[in-house]
């Protein structure tokens, strides 16, 4: 059987591993995106090295998902984290260093593959993802094929308008999903309710990163976390209760446009806070069910992801398993 390294780059932590075209996972680990003295470039190439030797071989395949545009094989945009890779051809440069076959996604997209291929949307021919954590990274399957736009420059579904003159958004727009509804743009929310500082701006940096792992890496904001603020809403406390509401709101403005738009069989919502429990999918789906249009949202199910902090890098090796030729 095929194997396929799989490697998830995110702004704090690099995950990966080692998976077959079924999307078991044979060897798996995690480490610092940022080492001292080394770059990312050459932090990939440790790990390739380090996955080759614990499987004793070295696949033929590697996938890489960046939280940036890809274009052929070259990063660019959007790497507020990883500004030595912005402008980079990885996948000609990986492969000419490791005779492998190199393929490089965009990592939201890769989660949305992920959970398509292996996890909570397995058999759709059209679902949306999205994932909830330090911004809001989307992916798209659209009759049974993926899609991420002209020059994969789409697919930002983060980024669609929900209030005309909103918050200010990282990615340079106003009013956007992300920066009202990301873990990030809650905890602002909630200091401001509580008197803390709570500068949104601040908080909703328009990163993407570690996203499509569901890593919400919201403890940067200090002792107040997206799942303080979900214990303090299950406790029933008053400027928790208003944050979460106001959270679920405009999560449900915005998956109601999109399901108006794109009649979807599946809606997955993946990140760390998606995983607070069942109540959390149930009020995002009972209140998006009100605002769709009963048409386009008859067929509809919206549920949570499954894959979690494994999503990233599987989706990775499902690209590369996506670019391998056929076994012959």
């Amino acid at each position: 059987m095929l194997h396929a390294i799989g490697i998830d780059i995110g702004g704090t932590n690099i995950k990966y591993g080692l998976a077959d075209s079924s999307g078991n996972i044979l060897y798996e680990s995690i480490r610092p995106t940022h080492q001292p003295q080394t770059t990312v470039y050459e932090n990939i190439l440790d790990i390739i090295t380090e996955v080759s030797r614990a499987s004793n071989s070295v696949p033929e395949t590697i996938g890489i998902g960046v939280p940036a545009i890809i274009e052929d094989g070259i990063v660019t945009g959007c790497l507020t984290n990883l500004p030595d890779l912005d402008g980079m051809p990885l996948a000609a440069r990986l492969s000419a260093a490791t005779g492998a076959r190199i393929a490089v996604g965009n990592d939201a997209n890769l989660m949305g593959l992920a959970e398509w291929r292996y996890g909570a949307a397995r058999g759709a021919t059209d679902a949306l993802f999205l994932t909830i954590g330090t911004g809001i990274g989307g992916a798209m399957v659209l009759n049974g094929e993926q899609y991420s736009g002209y020059h994969n420059r789409g697919s930002e579904l983060g980024h669609i308008i929900v209030e005309s003159r909103g918050n200010p958004c990282g990615c340079g727009g106003r009013g956007c999903l992300e920066a009202h509804a990301s873990v990030k743009a809650l905890i602002a929310d909630y200091k401001n309710l509580t008197g803390q500082s709570g500068d949104i701006t601040d908080n909703t940096s328009g990163d993407t990163t570690d996203n499509a792992s569901g890593d919400t890496t919201d403890n940067a904001s200090g002792d107040t976390t997206g799942i303080s603020i979900v214990s303090k809403y299950l406790d029933g406390e008053q400027p928790a209760v208003q944050a979460m509401n106001r959270h679920f709101d405009y999560l449900a403005v915005g998956l109601a446009g999109l399901i108006n738009i794109f009649s979807p069989q599946l809606i997955v919502i993946g990140g760390g806070i998606s995983e607070s429990g069942d109540f959390y999918i149930n009020a995002i789906r009972e209140r998006t069910m009100q605002r769709a249009m009963k048409e386009t949202s008859a067929n509809t199910v919206i549920k949570a992801a499954r894959l979690g902090n494994k999503a990233g890098f599987l989706g990775a090796a499902a690209l590369a398993f996506n670019s391998a030729p056929p076994i012959r």
